[in-house]
Parts: structure tokens; C-alpha cells; sequence
């Protein structure tokens, strides 16, 4: 056998591991029993040790040393792959990758308590303990990949994207938001102001509609199921989807919309390559470009004026209530400073990343201490929107990241929203009867479009790369700022 044929059961095996913790990590979010959860955070830490001590065992370094470069251009994509996380796995000792597995199952337990009663003082020494390992850690990759420890941790999130390519960005944006966020409430306030039916909506139809929806979307249940957390996610493996979702019986579009969201992570892995499954090439380009893909169904075509008029007819049905699709329009596409990112509307959301951007290398980097997180929020909140939270609950306790270690992941959800806006505007170039096509409820078009030039390609290209195979340029903000622009700040 020769040594790349090794490598690739080595990573097989290391891949089957990480589908194991992914399964476990959803069963702690829609499953498992409270009293469990020492128990899990104990499987989580072994796992990854395990993980840990394939990707770094000598006879790995041995086949990296002795293999000779395939002449495929996916193999020898991933053998570079195979060799970056080769890269990072070795250089970080396996006591620190355990005792970071540890802290962030502790802190996110502790988390979920300290967020439902707004107690930040709960849960600061466990957050604390997570930014001190995810700084030593980031130290360690960054001298070991010739990077910054910020990016170092950014770049395991999306492959290629640094801070200084994303700062710029950033900063056009909020001067955008400056100007356009006054006008779109300026337009919004002079609108009709219908709104939805009043509830109930019952929870067994609003679950009903998100399987409808997600099917007629593309997403195959044979290979996945829909259940119920606090936060909704998808995760799993390209055979074993599990989206999550919650329910509330005032507002249906809350699930609905969230779960063709999932619904779009979904479809990326269920349509990535199996020749390629378990190895590093065949995993999904990067979290931007997952983002790019959810975003793509939830917001670019979703909220489509041709699919509300669709959706619309839909729920009435559904529910015996009288809904337009001017009602879903002004309910969906409603602009307002809020407090929480989840919740925000597609204008004002970039803002919420931009703040988590600017604190998370603070916090990082000692600048901003741990004890002062909630003011620094509150004033960076204020600075962008003009608001400020009343509590920690609706302020930096609102989101599970940072609490479960994942820092440097808040700038995908922005990138991907761009990079979202300008696939759609490829694949309506490319698909002249899209438009007609989601007026009928019919994804399939755009779904085998995003097969070709996305889900397909897998991680054989970076993210730019990516998006200029199927659009013809690099990351282009300006295609979103038009999305935007289109979309909110022409009156109507």
C-alpha cells in the first residue's frame, strides 16, 4: 500500500471519529437529560483525544515524509489538506487539546443556566478559562502555520480568509449601514403596516410545512430528521442529516424560515462528493461558504418576491388564515435595531457580526478582559446601532459560540451573506426562468445549480477561488450592498 493510501484511512478513520462526536454533540443539544452532561463532556474530550492521536501518530509523519505528490488534481488537493491539519494537530499537545474540550463543555453547560438568568458573573471564570486555552492554542498554531493567532483560529473556520481581508470589508459596510439604515426606515415607516394573523399557529402544522418546505427544497429524509432544541443547527453527516428547530405558536415564519435556513447547510452536505467522503477534499469548502449556502435559500430566495407569492397561499391554507404575500413581505423583510443576531433582518445583521469581530480579537489578545465583556458590548452595540441592551440575556450572553470555544467563526456569517447575494446573482444570469420557477415552489433549478458550481466542488477550491469559478470574480461586497439596496431602500 503506498503511503498515500495510508494517509487516506488515516483520515478516514479520524473523520469517522469526528461524525461520532458530531452525533453525540446533537444529542447533548435535542436529546440528552440535564444530569448528562459531565458524562458527555467527558466522551466529547476522549474523542478528541483520540482524534488528536491519529492526526498525530509517528507513523503518520512518516507517510507525509516518504509520499509522492497523485497526479489527480482532488488527491493532490487533498494530500495539502491532509498536510495543513497534520500542521495543526501536531502543533498543539494533546493535554491542551483535552483540557479545551473540557472547558468549553463546561462553560457552555454552565452557559445555558447563566443565559435564561442573565447572570454573566455564572458563567465569567469558565469563559475566562476558555479565552486563556483558545489563546494558548492560537499562539502555538499561529507560530506553527506563520500566521497571527487570530487568523490562525479564523482560518480553521474558512480556509484562505484572514482578519486584514475582512476588517475593510467590515468597515465599508458600516459606513454603508450609516446612510442606508435611516433611509430603510424612512421607506418602512411610510408602508402599510398589516401585519400577520394573530396565533395560534399550531405547533404539529408549523412542523408539517418545515418538512414540506425542506423537501420541496431539495432535502432528502431518507438521509436526515428534523427535531427540536434551543438553538436550531444542523449538523450530522452528508448520510445522517439532524436539523433543529424550535417552535412558537405566535409566530410560524420563525420556524419555517429557520429550518429552510438549516435546510441550505443541509443540502451542502447531503450533495457533497462521495467518491470523497471522509476526507478532507470532500468536506465543505469553509464555514463563509456554508453560510453562503443556507443564505442563499433563506434569504435570497425565500424571501424572493416570486416565492412569497408562492408561500403565501401556502400557510393561509394551512392554518385557515388570511395571509398575502404583502403581509410575509413587510413581515420578513422588517428592518429594526435589535438587540439579538439571530434575530436580526438581513441589513442591520452585519453589524452584529462586526461588533462579535472587533470584541473577540480584543478578548483575544488581553486588550479586553474577560470581567469587562457586557460593558464593551453594550457600548460597541450602541456605537453601531444606536441601542443598548437592558441585559446581559439579550446582550454577549445571547449567543452559544464563544461559550463552546468557537472564536473566530462570527465573520462567516457575513461573508457568507455576501458571497450569498452574488451566487444568486450568477444563478439568475445562468437560470433565466428562476425567477418563475420559485413562483411555482420549485427549488430544483436553483438546487442543481448550487450542486454544480458549489456542493460539488467540495474543498478542492478555496473560498475565493470558489466564487470565481462560478461567478466570474473573487468575493464582490458590492453584489449584496445591490441586494440590499434593491431590496430595502427602494420605495415601493
Amino acid at each position: 500500500m503506498t503511503s498515500y493510501k495510508r494517509l487516506e484511512q488515516a483520515f478516514a478513520r479520524i473523520a469517522t471519529l469526528n461524525e461520532a462526536a458530531a452525533m453525540l454533540g446533537w444529542d447533548a443539544a435535542a436529546m440528552m437529560p440535564p444530569g448528562g452532561a459531565q458524562a458527555r463532556g467527558e466522551q466529547m474530550a476522549t474523542l478528541a483525544g483520540l482524534s488528536h492521536e491519529l492526526l498525530t501518530a509517528p507513523a503518520l509523519a512518516d507517510d507525509f515524509a516518504a509520499v509522492t505528490p497523485p497526479a489527480d488534481p482532488w488527491a493532490r488537493q487533498n494530500l495539502a489538506l491532509m498536510r495543513e491539519a497534520h500542521t495543526r494537530a501536531t502543533a498543539l499537545p494533546r493535554d491542551l487539546v483535552e483540557a479545551s474540550s473540557r472547558a468549553n463543555s463546561a462553560c457552555e453547560t454552565i452557559w445555558r443556566t447563566a443565559r435564561k438568568e442573565s447572570d454573566f458573573a455564572a458563567v465569567r471564570p469558565a469563559l475566562a478559562e476558555v479565552f486563556n486555552l483558545t489563546r494558548q492554542s492560537a499562539q502555538i498554531l499561529g507560530a506553527a502555520l506563520g500566521l497571527s493567532p487570530y487568523d490562525a483560529l479564523m482560518t480553521q473556520y474558512q480556509r484562505g480568509i484572514h482578519a486584514a481581508d475582512v476588517a475593510p470589508i467590515f468597515g465599508n459596510y458600516e459606513i454603508f449601514l450609516q446612510k442606508a439604515l435611516p433611509q430603510a426606515e424612512e421607506i418602512q415607516n411610510r408602508q402599510s403596516h398589516e401585519s400577520l394573523p394573530p396565533g395560534p399557529y399550531a405547533t404539529a402544522i408549523q412542523e408539517a410545512l418545515c418538512r414540506q418546505l425542506a423537501a420541496a427544497a431539495g432535502l432528502n429524509f431518507t438521509s436526515a430528521r428534523l427535531d427540536r432544541s434551543a438553538h436550531p443547527f444542523c449538523g450530522g453527516t452528508p448520510t445522517d442529516i439532524r436539523i433543529t428547530t424550535r417552535y412558537d405558536e405566535a409566530d410560524s415564519l420563525s420556524a419555517i424560515t429557520g429550518v429552510l435556513h438549516e435546510t441550505g447547510h443541509a443540502l451542502y452536505e447531503q450533495q457533497l462528493p462521495a467518491a470523497w467522503r471522509r476526507q478532507p477534499v470532500g468536506q465543505a469548502a469553509g464555514m463563509a461558504t456554508h453560510e453562503s449556502q443556507s443564505l442563499i435559500i433563506e434569504m435570497q430566495a425565500v424571501r424572493s418576491d416570486a416565492f412569497l407569492g408562492y408561500l403565501a397561499p401556502v400557510l393561509g391554507n394551512a392554518f385557515n388564515k388570511p395571509i398575502t404575500p404583502a403581509v410575509l413581505r413587510r413581515r420578513l423583510r422588517h428592518v429594526a435595531r435589535s438587540f439579538i443576531r439571530v434575530e436580526a433582518d438581513e441589513l442591520t445583521y452585519p453589524a452584529h457580526v462586526l461588533l462579535r469581530f472587533r470584541l473577540e480579537q480584543a478578548l483575544l489578545a488581553g486588550d479586553l478582559a474577560v470581567a469587562d465583556l457586557p460593558g464593551a458590548w453594550n457600548d460597541g452595540l450602541h456605537d453601531l446601532l444606536g441601542i443598548t441592551p437592558p441585559d446581559d440575556a439579550q446582550g454577549c450572553l445571547q449567543d452559544i459560540h464563544w461559550y463552546d470555544g468557537a472564536i473566530g467563526y462570527f465573520p462567516s456569517y457575513t461573508l457568507g451573506a455576501m458571497a450569498a447575494a452574488q451566487l444568486f446573482a450568477a444563478a439568475r444570469k445562468a437560470l433565466p426562468a428562476l425567477e418563475a420557477h420559485l413562483a411555482a415552489g420549485d427549488f430544483a433549478p436553483l438546487a442543481g445549480w448550487l450542486a454544480r458550481h458549489i456542493h460539488g466542488q467540495a474543498s478542492r477550491l478555496g473560498f475565493n477561488e470558489l466564487l470565481a469559478a462560478a461567478t466570474g470574480e473573487n468575493l464582490n461586497p458590492a453584489a449584496f450592498q445591490e441586494h440590499l439596496t434593491s431590496r430595502y431602500l427602494t420605495a415601493s
